[in-house]
């Protein structure tokens, strides 16, 4: 039997705004492809602290989106939910 496309939740075409576009692209995908590359973009940037990869350290983008300097990888999913429609 063929397993059902997954459309819900996560996987949920939604658009970026502006600001979120600026770093992962601009067009509908899923939260979790949004999720990917935010991680891309972070890792490429070398924007985790070194001293708790837990710790995101934003540029002058990522500022925009998470509203100050430092997140918790826990809380981007909560800064990325305003960015998107």
């Amino acid at each position: 039997m063929a397993q059902a496309a997954k459309t819900g939740g996560i996987h949920k075409p939604v658009t970026p705004s502006e600001d979120l576009a600026a770093v992962v692209g601009s067009g509908a995908m899923p939260r979790s492809e949004i999720v990917s590359k935010l991680w891309e973009y972070i890792k490429k940037n070398d924007l985790q602290d070194p001293k708790d990869k837990r710790q995101i350290n934003a540029d002058d983008k990522l500022e925009k989106i998470f509203g100050k300097k430092s997140v918790s990888m826990f809380e981007m999913n909560k800064h990325v939910s305003a960015h998107v429609k």
